[in-house]
This record gives structure tokens, C-alpha cells and sequence, in this order.
């Protein structure tokens, strides 16, 4: 196979399934699999989005092995005549099912047609429950914020499915339950900000649950109405948004800032950890295993009670790295325990927490991290509520797909089923561990591991999970020339609708026997999905690990690769060559390096939780542009050009644009600024030159309005404070070490030197050249 036809291939693979594995052939045995350097794995997005899926409305027909259960698929070997299918897991013979009875070659059903090994059913006897929405809102705001989140949640009322069931939540001394069941007046329940209650005592002093009795069914109301949940008394805090969404609008229009007095040089108190913790115990009872979000507003860190990141004394900063390092953390490990056990507790019941913070200031997004990353739920930072960052990010939570259905699910799980000479090491992403331990788990552990099967309570069409596997095929037992691993991924989850649904997708890859075809497994190398693989594993263990363990970490597993995959003679670093498939992943592991996901310096703990959050669930062509962001040059010269992310792109007669999915950067060469300056683009003989500063302007719009979160937008320009952005983004060929040195290249002549005693891709280059040829090595 030549290269573009693997590259052909791979991309086939991620529009078909969602998929983009490390190595595209496997070698046959576990040595040999290790010597990979690179670990198997893949990205997978289970729900993204196909509009080709056929809708199909029955169950799926699964193995009868009771050990295996893996679902009819494309690569099962069918008997026509006797009506017998061959599971290709695990061998078993099944017979099909009497629905199935007119089957032929010429009349098959949609799961066993090669273009579908992604298919969704819709399981029509599981019960429709309608989402439930549950917004807790800080109060400690100032007015202008408060006002500004007020609006955003009312416009949001008009977004929601109608059937969906809506509650809130408010707090800063005190934590308040409304009740949206009364008409005419407001009333509420007000709990201690100081007081951790368990969700027994909630459910108590709110009088529902299990033990409260049932609400008699309105005049005209039909009893059985929508399902049990009507009957729950949980009624008065968990309404349907067509009946209450006036109601709420009016206590929302009255709401107030929080009115307990702040003394000067106090912070206000805001009873965060208590406030998150009702609501997960308010739905925990009334709705377990159904998809449920909390929508957490939040303006400042929690000063009080359980879950507490910082005193309310403003003369005692609330903790940062070098405090950390230092473990001068007097509230971190406490805190980051409590809302990590809220985070479980919310992700067993299949319930989301989002977290939207907005404060100049850190608001304790660190402690907090588990919260969303344990459940799947939105982490937003930005500056205020009252900024469009906020806004359009709020109102991209709601967007729907080109069928007008949410883009959102609720309650799901993943499951994983290989074939036998494969097991799974782990996962990493937004889950948690289903403890389902089997013949698929392997010993070696990566991740969240220990099982096949993980939860995912929020699911988007961009959600990725990193998946590892291990070869667990002996070296003495070869696999027979031409036979091929299989891979099974069953995600099930309820859809925005209420229905519940499975979506499966089964995948082949080829064996090759590594010790004798190396170059067939080397042109099945993916480094994009290695890359994005690498950086999720070396996050992974930066949350645990010392930053520079983790550094030395993935330099050593790039000079093995290197050692395993180029081309040199021993001890000549000017032999080396990296063939096509490889040229490039040198340069991600630089800028991984460099990136603000393992260097915290210049960066809060919250911003560092934020960042690590977003790699952690993205898409691979999102992750890479966070791992190397994207700059493309406009200028006189022609059409706009993607540039090398380098000091030497620098240029006065350039405009710059940089996207690094948390920026969009617009940056004026210095000749272009002065132009703009002395307003030429206002004259109407000089036309060209305004049309050249709109475009990168329109092209940035664009991105401005697809991305979620939507990226803080920078325009500046040679010399402006905020070029920061790109300097210190861009490979430093050029610093103010070197820039005096003879016989620089003249692409780099008038290029802007970058004040920093950072390496520079070339030097890295050299250096990995000189340790990977080494002999002592």
C-alpha cells in the first residue's frame, strides 16, 4: 500500500467511524507490540455526526455466547441456507431470529452490509424520559454580571425541549431550592451555606423521595400522565418547561445579589461546595439513571463551608503553582476530595455537571476539575457574564444538528469487545470505571482502567475518547498470513428526545508479523493519532506526577521511536532520516513540550485545569491545533497561506492569524500597523490594502462562530502588549541569543526575535538526532 492510500484509508475510517487508531496494521505479538514504542490505541468519537446512518427501529441481535454478547456486524460470517450467523469474536454459532426469516444475499439487513460497521438502533421498548435541567446560581455577583446571567438564562428557557423538566438552585451565604410548583408567590427552602448534609437529610427536608407520600393528580390531569415521575412530589422543584417557564422567568426577573453585607477586605461567602451538593441529592433521589445536568454559574471561589478553596480574609491569595509545589494548601486536598466524591456520586446516578466561571480571579476550577471531568459536563472560564466569550458559549450548549435535534446525550455508557488476541489496557476521557472486569481487561492498565466498560453521563458529537489496547498474542503462536483483529465499540445512551439508543461500531485490522514485515506496520503509523494519544497519556500523568517526570517521560519514548524507526548509521547524527509517516511527530512532541498543558508557569491551577479539561475530550483535529496551533500568513504576495508556526513567519509586510482553539490571534506586522495607523486602508486609492486587514478578520469570524467554547479573541500587532500570544507560541529560531549571528537564512531576514532561552525546533532536532544514533544509548 503506498502512503496515500493509507492516508486515503485512515480518512475513510474517521468520516465512517469515528476512529483513528495509532498503528492501521497490528503486529501479530505482544514482544513485538512493546518494541512499538508508540502504544495500539485509537481516538474514538462515538456520536459523531453521520447523517447516512439508516434509523433503525428494533433491537440488536447479539451472540448467545453468555461470555461474548457482541452485536451482529459486517464482519459475522452468515449462513443463508440454514439461517446461521458466525460470531467473528468469539467463533459461536447462532442461529438468527425468526424477524429475520426472509433473509438472502440479495435481501440483507443494514447491520451486516460492509458500509455500515457504524449503525444506531433505537431501542422502542425502553421508556421516554424527558431531560431534566437543574440550574444552581451564584449570587455573590455584581450587578451588572448578575443581570447579565439572568438574561442568559432566560433566552436559554426558550431553547429547551419543551417537555423537559427545569429546576433552580441560587446561593452565596445561604443556599435556596426554589419552588416552582406555586403560582403567584415565590417560595423556597433555605439551607446553611456551613452545613454538609447528606442526601438522606436533603431528601428529608425537602419531603421527597421514597418516603414522602404521592401528590394527588390535578383536577383533569391524566394520573397516569407521563410516567411514575409525575406522581414523585419532587414536582415542586423539577417542573416541565411549558408549565413553569413564566414562573420561573418572574423569580429569576427578581432575583437579587446576594444580600448578607461583605466588610472591607473580606470576600463575600459563597457556599459553592454546599450548593453543588443539594443539587446532586435533589436528583439523586427523584431522578437516578436518568440524563439529568446541573448548570453550575459560578462568580468567585467557594469561601465557606464544604468544598472551601480560599478564607474570606482578601489578604490571603487563593493558592497557586508555586504554592502547590510548595504544599502551602490549606483547603486543596480537602476540597479536591469532596467535589471529586460529589463527582462520582453525580456520574453513578448518569447525572452532568457544568461548570461556567466567570470571575477575574480564580473561582477554583482546580478542586473542582472532577466535577466535569468525571461526568462529561461543560467546563467554561471566561472574564464575566457579561462578555460574548460567555454568551455564544452559553447559547452553543443548545445547538442542534441538521435534524433539529439537540446535540446533546445524556446517560451513556461504552463498552469494548476485541477479539482474543487482543485486551484492553484503559481509557482516558470524560468517564468513569463501570468495574466490569472480564476476558477483554488486560493486566497492563492505562487510564481508567481495570474494565471494559466505562460511564459517560454527557455526550456530544465531538466527545473523544482515548482507547488503549494491548497484544496479548504469544510470539510462539503465529497468526495464520491474512487473518485480522476485531475491535467492537457499543455506546448506548438517551438520546435529547428521551429515547434511548445504541450505537456500534466494528472495526478490522490486519496482522503482520513485525519481526519480518516491520515496514508494513511502520506505513500503517498514524502520527497525528499517536501525537494526540501521547499528549492525553502525558496529561494523564501530569495530574499525579512531577512535571518534569513527565517531560523526561516523553522524551525518552521519543528517542526510543526514533532508535525503532529511523534510518542511520550508528554515531552520525547527520545520517538520520524519518520516513514520510513519521517526519512529522518530532515537531507535536516539541510543541506538547512547550504547551501550556505541561508548563504551568505563567498559568493559574484553574486555567491549567481548563486547558488539560478541553484536550482531554476534543476531536483529533481540535486537540492537534491546541497541541500546535495553526498560523496562516496574509499579505500582498497572493491567496492566504498556512505558514510555519516560527519566528521567521514574523515578517513587517505580513498579517498573521494564529488559532490555538483557547485564542484567535490577529497579529500586524510592523509596516501593515503603521499603515493602519496613518489610515491608508481609509483612502480609496488604496482599497487592496483594506480588503487584506478584513480578511483574516472574516476568515477568524468564522471559527468565532463554530467553536465551542467560543476562543477569546485577540487583535495586535508588532510591539502591542498582547503579541505576547504568538511569541510565545511560535518555534524561537530566532531569539535575542542569536539573531546577530552570521549567515542566517534570509526567509528570516526583518523576522521578529522572540525574547526567550527556550530551544528551538532545530536545536531540539539536533539534539534528538545526536541521542538517538548514539551508541551508549
Amino acid at each position: 500500500m503506498a502512503t496515500t492510500t493509507y492516508q486515503d484509508f485512515i480518512q475513510q475510517n474517521e468520516d465512517r467511524d469515528g476512529v483513528r487508531f495509532s498503528w492501521n496494521v497490528w503486529p501479530s505479538s505482544r514482544l513485538e507490540a512493546t518494541r512499538m514504542v508508540v502504544p495500539l490505541g485509537c481516538l474514538f468519537t462515538p456520536l459523531k455526526e453521520k447523517p447516512d446512518l439508516p434509523p433503525i427501529q428494533y433491537d440488536p441481535v447479539l451472540c448467545q455466547k453468555q461470555a461474548c454478547r457482541a452485536v451482529l456486524n459486517p464482519y459475522c460470517t452468515i449462513d443463508y441456507r440454514s439461517k446461521n450467523w458466525t460470531c467473528n469474536f468469539c467463533f459461536n454459532r447462532n442461529p438468527f431470529p425468526p424477524q429475520y426469516a426472509a433473509i438472502s444475499e440479495a435481501h440483507q439487513p443494514a447491520e451486516i452490509i460492509p458500509q455500515f460497521s457504524t449503525i444506531e438502533y433505537t431501542l422502542t421498548r425502553a421508556i421516554c424520559h424527558p431531560p431534566v435541567f437543574l440550574i444552581v446560581l451564584d449570587t455573590c455577583m455584581d450587578d451588572e454580571d448578575l443581570q447579565a446571567v439572568k438574561e442568559s438564562l432566560q433566552m436559554s428557557l426558550s431553547l429547551l425541549p419543551p417537555n423537559a423538566l427545569i429546576g433552580l438552585i441560587t446561593f452565596g451565604k445561604m443556599v435556596q431550592v426554589h419552588e416552582l410548583g406555586c403560582e403567584g408567590c415565590s417560595k423556597s427552602y433555605v439551607f446553611r451555606g456551613t452545613k454538609d448534609l447528606s442526601a438522606k437529610q436533603i431528601q428529608e427536608m425537602l419531603g421527597i423521595g421514597k418516603g414522602a407520600a404521592p401528590v394527588a393528580p390535578r383536577p383533569g390531569q391524566n394520573p397516569q400522565g407521563q410516567g411514575q415521575h409525575q406522581q414523585l412530589p419532587s414536582n415542586r422543584f423539577l417542573q416541565p418547561v411549558h408549565k413553569c417557564d413564566m414562573a420561573l422567568t418572574d423569580v429569576l426577573g427578581e432575583l437579587q445579589g446576594d444580600p448578607w453585607p461583605v466588610p472591607q477586605g473580606k470576600r463575600s461567602l459563597r457556599s459553592v461546595g454546599a450548593a453543588m451538593s443539594i443539587a446532586v441529592g435533589l436528583l439523586e433521589c427523584c431522578y437516578p439513571n436518568t440524563g439529568a445536568r446541573v448548570m453550575m454559574f459560578i462568580g468567585g471561589p467557594c469561601t465557606q463551608g464544604p468544598g472551601m478553596v480560599v478564607g474570606d480574609e482578601l489578604k490571603h491569595p487563593i493558592r497557586s503553582h508555586h504554592d502547590i509545589e510548595k504544599d502551602n494548601v490549606k483547603y486543596m486536598k480537602k476540597a479536591m476530595k469532596f467535589y471529586e466524591q460529589l463527582a462520582n456520586r453525580s456520574a453513578t446516578n448518569g447525572h452532568v455537571i457544568d461548570l461556567y466561571s466567570c470571575a477575574l480571579d480564580q473561582t477554583g476550577l482546580h478542586e473542582m476539575k472532577y466535577t466535569c471531568n468525571l461526568t462529561g459536563g461543560h467546563m467554561v472560564m471566561a472574564d464575566s457574564f457579561n462578555t460574548s466569550l460567555f454568551k455564544q458559549t452559553f447559547q452553543r450548549v443548545f445547538s442542534k444538528d441538521m435534524k433539529g435535534e439537540f446535540k446533546m446525550a445524556f446517560e451513556g455508557t461504552l463498552e469494548v469487545k476485541t477479539s482474543r488476541e487482543l485486551k484492553v489496557s484503559g481509557c482516558i476521557g470524560s468517564c468513569i470505571s463501570m468495574n466490569q472486569k472480564n476476558q477483554y481487561v488486560s493486566e497492563t492498565e492505562i487510564g481508567v482502567c481495570g474494565t471494559n466498560m466505562w460511564k459517560t453521563c454527557g455526550l456530544y458529537p465531538n466527545t473523544t475518547f482515548a482507547l488503549f489496547f494491548e497484544v496479548v498474542n504469544q510470539h510462539n503462536a503465529p497468526i495464520p498470513q491474512g487473518g485480522r483483529g476485531y475491535i467492537q465499540f457499543i455506546t448506548q445512551y438517551q438520546h435529547s428526545s428521551g429515547q434511548k439508543r445504541v450505537r456500534v461500531t466494528t472495526l478490522a485490522r490486519s496482522w503482520v508479523d513485525a519481526s519480518v514485515n516491520i515496514q508494513h506496520v511502520s506505513a500503517g503509523y498514524d502520527q497525528e493519532a499517536a501525537a494526540v494519544l501521547q499528549a492525553r497519556m502525558a496529561m494523564y500523568r501530569a495530574d499525579n506526577d512531577d512535571a518534569q517526570d513527565v517531560l523526561r517521560w516523553l522524551d525518552r519514548m521519543l528517542i526510543r521511536l526514533c532508535q525503532k524507526f529511523g534510518d542511520y548509521n550508528k554515531d552520525d547524527p547527520n545520517s538520520f532520516r524519518f520516513s514520510e509517516q513519521f517526519s512529522l511527530y518530532p515537531q507535536f512532541m516539541f510543541h506538547l513540550r512547550r504547551s501550556q498543558f505541561l508548563q504551568v508557569f505563567n498559568n493559574s491551577p484553574d486555567e491549567t485545569s481548563y486547558y488539560r479539561h478541553m484536550l482531554n475530550i476534543e476531536d483529533l483535529s481540535q486537540s492537534l491545533i491546541m497541541i500546535q496551533p495553526i498560523l496562516y500568513s496574509y499579505s500582498f504576495h497572493g491567496p492566504p497561506e498556512p505558514v510555519l508556526l516560527d519566528t521567521g513567519s514574523i515578517q513587517p509586510d505580513r498579517i498573521l492569524l494564529m488559532d490555538t482553539f483557547f485564542h484567535i490571534v490577529i497579529y500586524h506586522g510592523e509596516t501593515i500597523a503603521q499603515w493602519r495607523r496613518d489610515g491608508f486602508h481609509n483612502l480609496p486609492e488604496y482599497e487592496n490594502f483594506k480588503q487584506l486587514l478584513a480578511a483574516p478578520v472574516d476568515d477568524a469570524q468564522e471559527i468565532l462562530q463554530m467553536r465551542f467554547p467560543m476562543p477569546r479573541y485577540i487583535d495586535t500587532e508588532a510591539g502591542g502588549s498582547q503579541a505576547r500570544f504568538l511569541l510565545s507560541k511560535v518555534n524561537p529560531s530566532q531569539t535575542h541569543n542569536n539573531m546577530y549571528s552570521w549567515g542566517q537564512p534570509t526567509e528570516a531576514d526583518g523576522a521578529t526575535p522572540v525574547l526567550t532561552d527556550d530551544v528551538s525546533l532545530q536545536v531540539f532536532m539536533d539534539h534528538l538526532k545526536k541521542l538517538a544514533v548514539s551508541s551508549s544509548s
